[in-house]
């Protein structure tokens, strides 16, 4: 038969390539659309269609909280010595030097210091392009530090973790980050400072088995998957089918093990109102150019309305 025998045509260097950049497009994982990069961007990494919240880098949430984009970088060039000289299908020296090249960061932590909505804030976000995001030695003492140094200059805590739990690699020396960052978090606590914990997708292991449930305010991200151990884990275990969205932000929220679920567009306010409230904070001063028509000051106050308070 003479298909049999057909030749196929071979690929020539006269075929135009596609004139669409690669990365300019984005696609959503939820919905299917399909979201031009740049608006990606400018709406915080949200879908508009149907507010599916993509991951972000620890820069990038820091970006999206401090104000102006700004901050200081505390502890940068901490990183994992290999305590354990660890092997599994390689040498754990070989993951960080890779995870290293690939983000850009010593370790799975980023930690800043400055202002949100004019409020004194340290934060601390997870990065869970390195390892999973794993908690190690470094993770551990860089959150221990962002504690002590709230404590330290009076500020606000926040901790974002996207993690996958206590890095095996580092064995019983991870585990034991769990309590010596709580212990950091009660001196918090006994000063009257507060801790906000934002959990993001994912949160789980001894991550959220630790700081990342002991928030003053634990707030989550839409449909953000938070646990201890993964829902295949408990289903082999328990031989049993899990109930639909097991362990999705909304299914612990109807628990109680979460205190509200924000939208990532309403974070940065949300965060502030919240903080303002907690540390006893008069409400930032009203805009003197665009004043609301239903705010205006009262007659013989002084332009801009009442000063704020020396510690605002």
């Amino acid at each position: 038969m003479a298909w049999f025998k057909k030749t196929r045509k071979p690929i020539t260097a006269n075929e135009k390539a596609s004139r669409v950049p690669e990365g300019l497009w984005v696609k959503c994982p939820t919905c299917g659309r399909a979201i031009y990069h740049k608006e990606l961007i400018d709406s915080l990494q949200v879908c508009q269609k149907c507010a599916h919240h993509f991951r972000m880098t620890a820069a990038e949430r820091l970006r999206m909280l401090f104000d102006d984009g700004a901050w200081t970088d505390h502890d940068p060039d901490l990183r994992s010595l290999d305590p354990l000289t660890f092997t599994d299908t390689k040498p754990y020296r070989s993951r960080l030097e890779a995870s290293i090249k690939s983000t850009g960061l010593k370790d799975a932590i980023v930690v800043g210091s400055g202002t949100l909505d004019a409020i004194p804030v340290v934060i601390a976000s997870m990065e869970y392009g390195f390892i999973g995001g794993s908690m190690g030695v470094v993770v551990g003492e860089k959150i221990t530090r962002a504690a002590e140094r709230a404590l330290a200059s009076k500020a606000a805590l926040i901790v974002v973790s996207c993690s996958g739990g206590a890095r095996m690699m580092e064995g019983a020396l991870s585990l034991m980050q769990m309590a010596k960052i709580c212990a950091a978090l009660g001196r918090l606590d006994r000063a009257g400072l507060p801790y906000v914990s934002l959990l993001t997708d994912p949160t789980t292991g001894g991550v959220t088995a630790s700081f990342a449930m002991l928030g003053d305010l634990n707030i989550a991200e839409p449909k953000a998957l938070i646990g201890f151990a993964g829902p295949r884990v408990i289903e082999q275990t328990i031989r049993q089918k899990l109930p639909e969205g097991f362990q999705r932000a909304e299914f612990l929220l109807e628990k109680g093990f979460l205190d509200a679920i924000v939208d990532r567009r309403d974070l940065k306010a949300t965060l502030a109102r919240t903080l303002r409230v907690m540390m006893g904070l008069p409400p930032p001063a009203r805009s003197v150019t665009a004043p609301a028509p239903e705010a205006a000051a009262p007659a013989g106050a002084p332009p801009g309305g009442a000063a704020p308070d020396e510690h605002a």
